[in-house]
């Protein structure tokens, strides 16, 4: 008996399903922390706090709601919220807890994983697709699969998207091209940036090999998918912000983020030589993996890598320095990159491909497990809501101290306003967002220390809380 169970784990170690389960399981560490984590808690509390406001407020998924635009309705202008409410409907369903959003996200992105992989044996073969596989599993992949973010659970969807497409190109089914559309339209309503793998298609419709029909039927599919994209990102987006005044992107001028690109040149060049691969043995075999491109003159892999760099860097362009301070920016190239490290990885003997990425592996997963854990000095938050049930009404408005963050707007399970320390300090506008119907101010005493001149109705060793109005 347990020689046939150590003949099926080896058998089954050779099979990326494995792996991914493995990693699966490896990433259930933490999985119901609170976004406290240091790396991006923002646009985690943002993403949460829309998928709770479908709960709570209204559950059109064409209206995203955010609680930081004070006595304003909240909706705001963001990519569709597919993500958001796939949290909400399991919220409806379970109650709302912080952590919905890791596991769904960590369970859509191993599947996409799966389906990278069946892509990349489709395009190349077996060796290079579990060498990928492993290695984009181990890349920035390991710790933002698991956040509550849109940007791996994007980029899946859109691998299944690709899978269905080049299935199509293989057989023909009608049925392929439609699922391509579905899971496409998905993946680029949910994050834009996902829209450059669209790119990939022009590969098969230059292709000589390809029949009439089927490179019209590729042409067609992409517009659909570009269509639906531009219908929400260029006119019901647009619609929201005029309306009602909040946004989340800002898209730069090519030229303007060319400019504050190369401003912020070492910032952006780090999203390249570690924040995509966390791993700088991976790095030497992307550049091992160009170099035997080249010389091996692979021209399908090469279209690959060329075409997409070039619809990535238009994405870099139209992002500036929003790129260079953020690093799941560079999430849409780590796929690429990992091919192309899977391609050197797979010119290797069969014990030294395992050995190498192994210590691949290794380090990805070494240099990212301090995302796991939250720090003890950032729990004082979670009581931030059983505070304001103390002071306040669920629908009263606040002011906190949170500057441009909504994390701890979100904790207090309160709508209202999230100031930076030194709008504290002028008393005009404080009173301003009193007349707008603010009734506390919640100060965060860890980031100010300084009192207030108005009534102090509860302290604690983190926060003071001021009244704004009468009795």
């Amino acid at each position: 008996m347990i020689s046939k169970i150590i003949n099926f784990i080896r058998a089954a170690s050779g099979t990326i399903i494995f792996w991914i389960l493995i990693f699966f399981l490896i990433r259930l560490t933490g999985i119901t922390n609170p976004p406290l984590e240091t790396e991006h808690n923002w646009r985690q509390c943002f993403t949460a706090m829309i998928a709770r406001n479908f709960l709570e407020q209204s559950p059109n998924i064409l209206y995203p709601q955010i609680d930081m635009s004070g006595n304003q309705p909240g909706f705001i202008g963001s990519e569709f919220p597919l993500f958001n409410y796939i949290i909400f409907l399991t919220a409806n369903i379970f109650g709302y807890q912080h952590w919905y959003g890791r596991l769904i996200n960590l369970i859509i992105s191993s599947i996409g994983i799966y389906f990278f992989a069946l892509l990349i044996k489709k395009l190349f073969d077996r060796t290079v697709a579990f060498a990928s596989g492993i290695i984009l599993l181990s890349s920035i992949w390991f710790s933002y699969s698991r956040k509550i973010m849109p940007d791996t659970f994007s980029i899946s969807l859109m691998f299944i998207g690709l899978y269905f497409c080049y299935t199509y190109i293989k057989t023909g089914s009608i049925t392929n091209l439609l699922l391509f559309i579905l899971f496409g339209s998905l993946s680029t309503l949910s994050k834009i940036p996902a829209i450059s793998y669209i790119s990939l298609l022009a590969i098969p419709v230059f292709s000589k090999q390809l029949t009439i029909n089927k490179k019209v039927g590729i042409i067609i599919a992409g517009v659909i998918v570009f269509i639906i994209t531009a219908l929400w990102y260029f006119f019901w987006v647009p619609y929201l912000v005029e309306t009602y005044h909040n946004q989340l992107f800002w898209p730069k001028t090519m030229a303007q983020g060319l400019k504050e690109l190369i401003q912020y040149c070492p910032e952006t060049l780090e999203k390249f030589y570690f924040a995509s691969l966390h791993s700088y043995i991976a790095l030497v075999c992307f550049l091992a993996g160009i170099y035997l491109i080249i010389k091996n003159k692979y021209k399908l892999l090469a279209y690959f890598l060329c075409v997409y760099s070039i619809a990535f860097l238009l994405l870099m362009l139209k992002s500036g320095l929003t790129f260079s301070h953020h690093s799941y920016y560079i999430i849409p190239f780590t796929p690429i990159m990992a091919l192309t490290c899977g391609y050197a990885v797979s010119k290797l003997s069969v014990r030294f491909q395992y050995i190498l990425l192994f210590v691949i592996a290794l380090e990805g997963i070494l240099n990212q497990q301090h995302d796991f854990f939250i720090s003890k000095t950032e729990l004082y938050k979670l009581d931030l809501e059983t505070i304001a049930e103390t002071v306040s009404h669920k629908d009263d408005l606040i002011i906190i101290n949170g500057g441009t963050n909504p994390q701890q707007l979100y904790f207090t399970h309160r709508k209202g306003w999230t100031i930076k320390n030194d709008v504290l300090e002028e008393n005009r506008k404080l009173n301003d967002l009193k007349d707008k119907g603010a009734k506390y101010i919640f100060i965060n005493r860890v980031s100010y220390q300084k009192t207030l001149d108005y009534p102090l109705i509860f302290q604690n060793d983190n926060f003071n809380i001021y009244k704004l109005t009468g009795p």
